[in-house]
């Protein structure tokens, strides 16, 4: 299901990212009195409704030729552009400004669905100073408090009338989609055409040449792929072009879309702190990963340097250690007769399913062997365990007490499932619950 996209606009230090913090539920976006302190676009995924959407927060809109304000007029047009539904934010202190009124020209050329939301009216008699606002011309506004929360319920009670239609993404039975995502430059276009085994992705030194995330079909060892190419992700404060830092809101949606990412690396930069943040939205997503070191034609192909590179992406990556690691050369194609079949693999692992009665015989025999802890004087039972759900694959076990289930002891029942029945390449969920 294609999630809507929301994005909070508005001119600098009327409380975007206070709102932002307020929707998502914890402090994300840096919140400060100086305007256009927020210089970077920051994402988050909302639930209002039982309806999904991404939230971007985006730096203040000002007309003007100064380098960094400049920058962030564009990083929110993109914003604009993209967006499903925009939150015009105002500050209901300062009337409708000269600034508000330009912001408000640019809104209009967009011609998207726009919520006129009045900030900082923090008692019930400054809602009566918000009919300047309809001026604007966005109907009726809003009057909320970021710092108190109030008036956000009816806000986003209206913002959702204006998603559009949820459409099913319509998927291909029996075809895998995977999605390359790793910084820019690691080679994911290169590695593209070196498995369509044609020039088919502009390929180019330049940094960040990939804007778009771009499917493409492969037939392969008969089997039917989609790839979804991904704009690079840049770490933030690094990229002074808005159109990179975009790239990771196209990123998030081409995982969202994909049944495996392939984590790429670069074997001659080694792994750098962004290829983890990137791994991690992969992870989170409960996307099957399999991790690409790329490039490795430029290293010594003996085994003993493949070993030692994997020791040290475990190492870096030990939320990954279910992972499978591939070395190839885009570049010469050595290695590369190995990737398909990998993610082959691990897509089935994706999808696969155990008997409820074959899995509680692996549970027991493991509780056997290992008598479950006691915490605070009560003893843990583990009464009996069912898959619930797949991709990820997902295991619900009922128990007398969910509270006393520690994370080192589903750690321990991953470890056993993922030992009698595989599972590689994905993550494993644990449920505990109580038997009702």
């Amino acid at each position: 299901m294609t999630k809507a996209t929301v994005a909070i606009v508005g001119r600098p230090n009327v409380g975007k990212s206070t709102i932002f913090n307020r929707l998502i539920g914890e402090r994300v976006s840096i919140v400060e009195d100086t305007p256009g302190v927020t210089r970077d676009r920051l994402y988050a995924e909302v639930e209002w409704l039982s309806q999904k959407f991404n939230l971007i927060d985006t730096g203040g809109i000002e007309l003007s030729d100064e380098p960094l304000l400049t920058e962030i007029r564009q990083q929110a047009e993109i914003a604009i552009e993209e967006a499903d539904v925009i939150i015009f934010l105002v500050n209901g202190r300062d009337g409708v400004t000269a600034a508000d009124e330009e912001v408000a020209k640019i809104l209009y050329k967009s011609k998207k669905p726009t919520v006129l939301a009045v900030n900082k009216v923090d008692n019930p008699e400054m809602r009566h100073n918000t009919y300047e606002f309809y001026a604007l011309g966005f109907g009726e506004p809003f009057p909320i408090s970021g710092t108190h929360g109030l008036g956000l319920g009816d806000l986003l009670d209206e913002v959702v009338t204006h998603f559009p239609e949820e459409v099913e993404d319509e998927k291909a039975e029996d075809t895998i989609y995977f999605s390359l995502i790793g910084r820019p430059n690691v080679g994911k276009s290169s590695l593209v055409n070196a498995l369509l085994n044609e020039e088919r992705v502009i390929v180019s030194d330049v940094e960040g040449t990939t804007r778009d995330a771009v499917d493409t079909y492969l037939r392969k060892d008969d089997q039917d792929f989609v790839i979804i190419d991904t704009a690079g992700i840049r770490k933030r404060g690094k990229v002074y072009e808005s159109t990179e830092k975009y790239s990771v809101l196209r990123a998030l949606k081409a995982i969202d879309r994909s049944d495996v990412v392939l984590v790429v690396l670069d074997a001659e930069t080694g792994i750098r702190e962004q290829d983890k943040a990137i791994a991690g939205y992969a992870h989170e997503a409960g996307r099957a990963i399999v991790i690409v070191v790329n490039k490795w034609d430029t290293i010594s192909s003996d085994e003993t340097s493949i070993k030692e590179f994997e020791m040290m992406v475990r190492e870096q990556f030990p939320f990954l250690d279910y992972a499978p690691i591939v070395f190839l050369s885009a570049k010469t194609k050595k290695r590369l007769q190995r990737l398909v079949p990998v993610i082959k693999l691990v897509s089935e692992s994706h999808t696969k399913r155990i008997a409820t009665n074959i899995l509680n015989d692996v549970i027991m025999d493991a509780m056997a062997m290992n008598p479950t802890p006691t915490v605070k004087g009560k003893r843990l039972k583990v009464l009996y365990t069912t898959q619930v759900a797949i991709q990820p694959p997902t295991f619900a076990v009922f128990v007398n007490d969910p509270e006393i289930v520690h994370f080192s002891f589903k750690r321990f029942l991953e470890n056993r499932i993922r030992e009698a029945f595989g599972f590689s390449g994905t993550p494993i969920r644990i449920l505990a619950r109580k038997r009702s």
